[in-house]
């Protein structure tokens, strides 16, 4: 093995210790932290589609940033994630579904 091999080896996992960490510890902090603050007073807000995609569009880059990169096993190359990829590893509803259950339900207090 040469020392570029070493240092390739070293890197991979390196980053995979990363993820698993971002995982396990700050996968919680998304639904515990983030989510709250961006979701706040979501049972007011008349969304229009472009709103609704910069939501998307904004959770997608959080969750890319937990989870990082990952490698390609054809190519060996590291690329970033895609939104299937994304939607797999975090199994929480997106944040457009969050909002619209919300203002169901909070329109059910209102006018119920």
């Amino acid at each position: 093995m040469t020392f570029m091999e070493a240092i390739a080896v070293q890197d991979q996992e390196h980053r995979e210790r990363i993820s698993k960490f971002y995982e396990e510890v700050l996968g919680c902090s998304v639904t515990e932290i983030i989510l709250p603050v961006v979701l706040y007073g979501c049972e007011t807000w008349s969304l229009t589609l472009r709103e609704e995609r910069k939501l998307r569009v904004f959770e997608n880059m959080v969750l890319r940033g937990i989870f990082g990169p990952r490698r390609d096993e054809v190519t060996g190359e590291w690329r970033r994630l895609h939104n299937e990829e994304l939607n797999d590893f975090y199994s929480s509803p997106n944040n457009v579904q969050v909002i619209k259950s919300r203002r169901m339900r909070w329109a059910g207090n209102v006018y119920g």
